[in-house]
């Protein structure tokens, strides 16, 4: 089972098990709330490997820009993590309403605002799949759609890497299948 795709603009995707605070890229994404406060889950092992120093750039955010939006991402510098910024990706909590269109936009607002910052590549865990209860095997389709047409669209994107970084086995299993799916309808829809 294939776990990469490049599309048409040289961008590449990548699906792996993995600890995301370990990933030397640009940006990782934290699975946020909107007063980026930083629990358990994703944002839990972000703030106890990167240090205190993300929660405190994470409270002068809020601070200065209120809640953060589904859309609209927020992000702070790395602490001690290897990458050279942290983005604050609020996902949606199942059952609220609208779940996929949210993480569409978190998904979405988080590349757009990977290119703002001049970044060439991005790591997303599985955003809201955890504690927020978002189906896995739908949240997988939601990620390939949002990510496929992003770079089908946006073809001269600067950024040339995306990883998807899943914590376990099973996590990884049910992206990967769903991965294989969305590459087969894909072929059967394009000219």
């Amino acid at each position: 089972m294939t776990n990469s795709i490049v599309f048409p603009g040289g961008q590449r995707l990548e699906i792996f098990q993995g600890d995301i605070t370990q990933q030397r890229v640009d940006a990782i994404v934290n699975a946020a709330n909107t007063l980026l406060a930083h629990g358990a889950g994703v944002a839990g092992a972000i703030r106890t490997q990167g240090g205190e120093q993300i929660v405190k750039e994470s409270q002068a955010w809020v601070r200065q820009h209120g809640p953060v939006t589904h859309a609209e991402p927020a992000y702070t510098g790395p602490g001690k993590l290897p990458c050279r910024y942290v983005i604050h990706a609020v996902g949606p909590i199942w059952g609220v309403g609208d779940e996929e269109n949210k993480l569409r936009s978190a998904i979405l607002g988080s590349l757009i605002l990977a290119e703002k910052l001049e970044l060439t590549s991005i790591a997303f865990p599985a955003i809201s799949t955890g504690i927020y209860g978002f189906p896995v095997n739908l949240a997988a389709e939601v990620f390939f759609t949002a990510i496929g047409d992003y770079f089908n669209t946006n073809t001269a994107s600067p950024i040339q890497q995306v990883n998807l970084v899943l914590y376990d086995q099973t996590t990884l299993q049910t992206f990967l299948s769903a991965f294989s799916l969305w590459q087969h309808a894909a072929k059967k829809s394009s000219p």
